[in-house]
């Protein structure tokens, strides 16, 4: 049986596969010839990310098909209910990546309370001429402790963001419209553990009352966060988004970072990927990434795994 892993797997995941008899394809197969790909190969198993994108289409024109995978948590770019009335199973890795995504909001937080994403790209040009004037524009840091850290959508990865607030000594409050309450277990390197329960605030509350926001919801038909949103948050806060591209209108959140509104925000998933405005790319208050939350090689080893497992579960 053939895998076809799209967007990449990792090596751990494929060594699982091969060694159970697949044959794991790691070409990158261009969107427009994926269905001609699949057919001339008898694909059994396409594996994606957030690049390649399974729609009807293929579900309709690839008989081989018995299984899409998705290396990671939402499953926006498959047509999930369709395929699974066709009797296509589709997987994907809930928790595998969730510590990752979560420690990117963090380098996100602690670059953005000391202005590292401005600093690391004047100090290379004007650090030599104009060190004590730059020294004086970053001198005004914040530290994380004792702020408040509201996190929208309390599932796994929100959690996982919780645990490190808690750890870095923040106050936590959470909006969900799932939940109304949940504990979080924070365990440390020598195997004890403290759990903190945590009850979720509506989502107005929470506007008001946090410093930093960090938002962790699926991809959404309108967005979360806009300008009447954005006027209710705190003088000063910031917003973190690695979440879905779409959830925050980023014309809104430049405005409100110009006009200091907001101190600062951090973005690692856009409203237009691959191709992000240029009006958000150049704005200096902005703190970007691009969309890497969960890549890191731990990640993607326990996804690679974890995807490798189910397919054998299903299939052999």
């Amino acid at each position: 049986m053939k895998v076809l892993a799209n967007d990449g797997v990792s090596k751990s995941g494929i060594k699982s596969l091969e060694k159970a008899g697949f044959e794991v394809i790691t070409t990158t197969v261009a969107q427009e010839q994926l269905i001609e790909y699949i057919n001339d190969h008898q694909i059994d198993v396409i594996l994606v990310r957030s690049a390649t994108k399974v729609r009807q289409d293929i579900i309709d024109s690839c008989p081989s098909l018995k299984i899409i995978g998705r290396g990671g948590v939402g499953m926006d770019n498959i047509d999930v209910d369709y395929a699974r009335s066709k009797n296509i199973k589709v997987i994907n890795t809930p928790a595998a990546s969730s510590a990752s995504v979560a420690e990117l909001v963090f380098a996100h937080l602690f670059g953005g309370v000391r202005f590292l994403y401005d600093s690391n790209r004047n100090m290379p040009l004007d650090g030599d001429s104009k060190f004590k004037e730059l020294k004086k524009n970053y001198g005004g840091g914040r530290e994380l402790r004792g702020k408040t850290l509201g996190i929208v959508g309390l599932g796994r990865i929100g959690q996982e963001v919780a645990k490190i607030g808690i750890g870095c000594g923040m106050k936590v409050i959470a909006s969900d419209k799932f939940m109304e309450t949940t504990t979080i277990s924070v365990a440390f390197y020598d195997k004890q553990k403290l759990d903190f329960k945590i009850q979720t605030i509506p989502f107005e509350q929470l506007l008001k009352e946090s410093d930093f926001i960090s938002v962790h919801v699926p991809a959404q038909k309108d967005y979360i966060f806009g300008k009447t949103e954005f006027n209710k948050m705190k003088d000063g806060a910031a917003i973190i988004n690695a979440a879905r591209g779409g959830v925050i209108d980023e014309t809104a959140l430049i405005e409100a970072v110009e006009n200091n509104k907001l101190s600062f925000a951090a973005i690692d998933t856009f409203e237009n990927e691959p191709t992000p405005a240029i009006k958000v790319l150049m704005n200096g208050k902005l703190s970007l990434t691009p969309h890497i939350g969960a890549a890191t090689n731990e990640a993607q080893d326990r996804i690679g795994i974890e995807l490798a497992d189910q397919i054998k579960n299903i299939l052999l």
